[in-house]
């Protein structure tokens, strides 16, 4: 799963007082490595709901992303390997993400959604008892 693991936090971005004490808790190969991810998440539409996962590592100034998009069944799937400098982390997600896109086609997507919708739409029916 897309920054699985990873805890974030937010604020206001004028209080000064607790960017501070956030700044220290940033790891920033952590954040490189789920910026790329989602990065990658982004680009194909995706969300918690969707058949896409994506691991990224940052080690010594370097990235490397793994990227996965399945068909609902499983029966179509779509990997994507990249390796990059941790700086570019966005364009390397992004790029990954566009890539897969392009492959699998537009078709392959809608379907995807489609079948996303369904499911949501069965999720928000009543149950009786």
């Amino acid at each position: 799963a897309i920054s699985q693991g990873a805890i974030s936090f937010q604020c206001r971005s004028d209080d000064e007082r607790v960017l501070k004490y956030m700044e220290a808790l940033n790891h920033e190969n952590t954040f490189q490595a789920v910026t790329c991810e989602r990065a990658f998440l982004a680009a194909l539409d995706g969300n918690c709901k969707t058949p896409i996962a994506g691991q990224a590592k940052v080690e010594d100034g370097k990235i490397r992303f793994r990227g996965l998009v399945s068909s609902p069944d499983g029966k179509q799937m779509f990997r994507i390997e990249r390796d990059g400098d941790a700086s570019d982390a966005v364009a390397l997600g992004r790029g990954a993400g566009q890539e897969v896109r392009k492959e699998a086609g537009e078709k392959f997507f809608e379907e995807m959604q489609a079948y996303v919708q369904l499911i949501q739409a069965a999720n928000e029916k009543p149950v009786r008892g």
